[in-house]
This record gives C-alpha cells, sequence and structure tokens, in this order.
C-alpha cells in the first residue's frame, strides 16, 4: 500500500540537517509519463538556443558553447507537470513539515547535459530576509539517476547556520568545481534513482561539479512557502498567494481526472486556516495560465 506521509523521525531528520531523501516515490507508470513530457522539453531547449526567458543556458566547460541548464514554469508547459503536483504523498508530506496553507512557488527542471554539465557553485537557494517560522524547502523530483558523477552535494544542517557562518563557508570554497572539490568538502552525496525524491530548505547549503561524463540528469524542483509567511515576509505580492492556491487546487482536479493515476488514491485535500481559506474553482473551471512570472508579483524594495 502507497505511503501517504513521511514517518515523524523522517520529518526530524529533515528539520536538523535540511534535506531528506526519500524513495520510489513516483509509480513506474506516473514516472514514465513525467519523463516522456520532460523529453519534449529537453529536446525543444537543447536543439537550438531559444531566445526566451524560461529556457537558460549556462557556458559548457570543454566548447565555451551554451549549454541548456534550466527550465522555468514547468507546470504551465506540461499537464504531466500539473498532474505532478496534486501527488497526495507529496503534499500530505510538505503541509506536515510546514503547515496547511502552503502554497507552490517556484517550479522548474534543471538539468546537467552529457559531456557538459554546467557546475552549481555552493549556494544557499536565498537569504533568510523572508523565511519566518515555518521552513521554505524544495521537492526535487529525478527523472535520471544521479551517481556521484552528476549527483547535488549537500552540507548537512547548514541551513541552521547564520547569514555570516554561511558566507565564509561558501568563500572558502568559492573555487571548488571538480568531483574531488566537493568530495573533499564533507559534504554528503545524494545519490538519487529515477522516481526518488530529495526534499531540500532553501537554506541548506549544496551544490554540484561540472559533469564530463556522458550521463544525463534531470531534476524537476517544486518550492513550496506558506500562505502566512508570505504574506507578511513576501517576496511577492498578496496577489500572487491566491493565484497559486488557484494553481493548486486547478492541479488537484488535474489529477483527479488523470487516466494513468490508480483509481484508488486518495487525493489531498487542501484546507488551509482562515484567512487562506477563500479561493475556490467553479466545477469545471479551467485557468487561463499556470504561469505567473515572479517579477511581475514582486514587492516593491
Amino acid at each position: 500500500m502507497a505511503r501517504t506521509v513521511i514517518s515523524d523521525e523522517e520529518a526530524r531528520f529533515f528539520h536538523e540537517n535540511g534535506y531528506l531523501i526519500l524513495r520510489n516515490v513516483l509509480a513506474p507508470t506516473e514516472l514514465a509519463r513525467v519523463q516522456a513530457a520532460m523529453d519534449d522539453l529537453t529536446r525543444y531547449g537543447s536543439e537550438t538556443v531559444r531566445n526566451h526567458p524560461d529556457f537558460m543556458y549556462g557556458r559548457g566547460h570543454k566548447t565555451g558553447q551554451p549549454v541548456l541548464q534550466r527550465i522555468e514554469y514547468v507546470i504551465d508547459k506540461k499537464d504531466e507537470m500539473k498532474v505532478l503536483l496534486g501527488h497526495p504523498f507529496i503534499l500530505n508530506t510538505v503541509e506536515k513539515l510546514m503547515g496547511p496553507d502552503l502554497i507552490p512557488t517556484w517550479d522548474s527542471m534543471v538539468l546537467k547535459l552529457p559531456g557538459e554539465g554546467i557546475v552549481i557553485p555552493w549556494h544557499r537557494d536565498a537569504g533568510t530576509e523572508h523565511v519566518g517560522d515555518t521552513p521554505i524547502f524544495n521537492v526535487d523530483f529525478y527523472l535520471d539517476p544521479a551517481d556521484h558523477d552528476t549527483c547535488v552535494w549537500v552540507i548537512p544542517g547548514s541551513h541552521l547556520w547564520s547569514q555570516e557562518q554561511a558566507k565564509a563557508w561558501l568563500q572558502a570554497h568559492a573555487k571548488d568545481h571538480t568531483r574531488a572539490d566537493f568530495e573533499a568538502s564533507g559534504a554528503v552525496p545524494a545519490l538519487m534513482s529515477p522516481g526518488d525524491v530529495l526534499l531540500h530548505n532553501i537554506l541548506v547549503i549544496h551544490g554540484s561539479p561540472e559533469n564530463a561524463s556522458e550521463k544525463l540528469r534531470r531534476v524537476v524542483y517544486y518550492e513550496f512557502r506558506t500562505a502566512h509567511v508570505e504574506a507578511e515576509l513576501g517576496p511577492h505580492t498578496p496577489e500572487y498567494i491566491l493565484h497559486k492556491q488557484r494553481v493548486l487546487l486547478a492541479c488537484l482536479e488535474r489529477r483527479r481526472r488523470a487516466d494513468y493515476i490508480p483509481a484508488d488514491e486518495v487525493p489531498y485535500v487542501y484546507h488551509p486556516p482562515a484567512p487562506w481559506n477563500q479561493v475556490k474553482l467553479a466545477p469545471g473551471e479551467e485557468l487561463p495560465t499556470y504561469r505567473y512570472p515572479h517579477g511581475e508579483f514582486w514587492r516593491a524594495a
């Protein structure tokens, strides 16, 4: 029987270490659908350099040519990504870790292409200025194997460091770019298989070296925050919260209708407390878009 939520022990591990690996989250049928959808986007973004802000390229360490490294707003681009957002085990887990007023924020696919996978330097995903009384974290769906050549490396517990401590560590390791550098850092490699999920706090220090192997590694990232912290600290405007609640409700309905999801799956029920419980969708209502660019909803400095 499929698990409905993580255990208390797993929740403690996440809160103490800033990351958590969950095995075999995606059933084979759903994994195959998600992989096929992302195959399409990978081909589209790789066959030529797209002059579009959602397709991001880095400079390959071998040829110096542009190499696809990130695709933004994947929920808007593929229906399989809408269905994936409604995954009940994931949403129950997010709620257990941060509370029932959760909202989805970022949704992206990050790639390490064969031979010239871009270095992702050590970093935190964001600073502490928008972090309140609940953790902010990413749910990372792995579509391909991640071994020592292609995986992300994590510094356990670094999400609890002060800004000054994190800055000093990052400065000391600013020149790390090879696998040997990452191995010597004291970091833990997140070794993953297709269908596994990695949760990582936005404040945990992580990164990945250049990929000189012929292996492909793609990860779909869904970030979650809580409405009450977002309303208080940002970075988005209050209007953004309502839009993303509608996206979540629409994706839950998409999952209920998807023909490749088991009929006996128990759907996630979104029940945020007041005042975040006002957003509803009419029966059969379709959203005009699932893409809400962050820059259009950024609070003034």
